[in-house]
């Protein structure tokens, strides 16, 4: 089968694009690269540099590359950045999927896996937030998201042959079991990358927003899903695309770790002490974020392959230690060390 994936230079989506080659896939990437990494892209895919809203030239890749099914992975994913500057996106997120869903009709492509997030449940009552969960955004990003599973929805109603499945998951996390492919933003944000940053002497401390939850040691817990369960999940959700399916999952452990606890199995893991800045939290961060996947086990019967927080921190680790600066570490080139990802 071929499949077009977008966003497939990112963190997520490079990752994907190497399992599909592996189960034997021939796979087409688009990327615009502005926050991408063409050094993630497996080189046995053929890979296209274009913006999503470039629709007349995906619809002629879509109809050269005889695309018969999409992963969308591209996006603009930074919460704080979404605030501060949200038009973007809702240009990329949202028009840019516009684009594509045109494009995908123009070239007679129906079938789509979306890739979503967590963030369209806003702050949830229930946990573990299941898909059932009422979806309140407290951020543009969210919104972004949220507007285009909307779409999707009027895209199936309208079209008995369009299907899709949107995959909602939480935090992600880990880099590739070989050491072959990981996570690199530019600035960085996530916890992790961070911890494993400041262990590398890379940077002083981790900054800790907030000490005062009510959890057991004051800091909010929140769920680490394995990149490689996500890529996992996003094969299973591709082979069960059909026409008319509308379906959204939940991708995640079902149970959470608190900040602390990544800070200290990070220094379990890298023998290193990492030294830790407490700052007030964030207006609006709930104080548990974990999600139930019920639902993908029991209609994909998808399961995480990785469960242990030590375990998934060790994969990410033995890439940081070889890609000290990230793919910059393997080309010398920062020219494509810029903000980045997906989803």
């Amino acid at each position: 089968m071929t499949i077009l994936v977008t966003g497939g230079a990112g963190y997520i989506g490079s990752h994907c694009v190497q399992q599909l080659i592996s189960v034997g896939h021939k796979v087409c990437v688009i990327d615009n690269l502005s926050r991408g990494h063409r050094e993630a892209v497996s080189p046995q895919a053929s890979f296209f540099q274009l913006d999503l809203l470039e629709t007349e030239r995906l619809t002629e890749i879509m109809k050269s590359q005889r695309i018969e099914k999409v992963i969308h992975f591209a996006a603009l994913a930074y919460v704080g950045e979404s605030v501060k500057n949200p038009l973007p996106y809702y240009t990329n997120n949202t028009a840019g999927t516009l684009s594509l869903l045109r494009a995908m009709q123009h070239s007679q492509v129906s079938q789509i896996v979306f890739s979503s997030s967590c963030a369209t449940y806003g702050i949830s009552a229930n946990v573990p937030v299941t898909e059932e969960s009422p979806q309140s955004p407290i951020n543009p990003y969210g919104w972004s998201k949220l507007f285009i599973e909307q779409i999707l929805r009027d895209c199936a109603h309208s079209d008995p042959n369009f299907g899709f499945i949107g995959l909602r998951y939480f935090n992600v996390a880990g880099c590739t079991h070989d050491g072959s492919l990981g996570e690199d933003h530019m600035p960085e944000t996530h916890l992790i990358p961070n911890c494993l940053n400041t262990a590398l002497g890379q940077q002083s401390q981790v900054t800790i927003l907030g000490d005062d939850y009510p959890t057991e040691d004051g800091t909010c817990i929140r769920d680490y899903i394995h990149v490689e369960d996500i890529c996992a999940a996003h094969l299973l959700a591709l082979n069960a695309l059909e026409p008319n399916i509308n379906r959204f999952y939940n991708i995640g452990l079902g149970h959470g770790y608190s900040v602390l606890e990544v800070v200290k199995t990070t220094e379990q893991v890298t023998g290193s002490k990492i030294p830790i800045e407490y700052r007030p939290r964030r207006p609006g961060d709930p104080p548990i974020l974990a999600a139930s996947n019920e639902k993908i086990s029991k209609e994909l019967g998808w399961s995480p392959k990785y469960t242990s927080l030590k375990d998934i921190i060790q994969t990410a680790w033995d890439w940081f230690q070889s890609h000290p600066h990230g793919y910059q570490t393997q080309t010398g080139s920062s020219s494509e060390k810029k903000l980045k990802d997906d989803a």
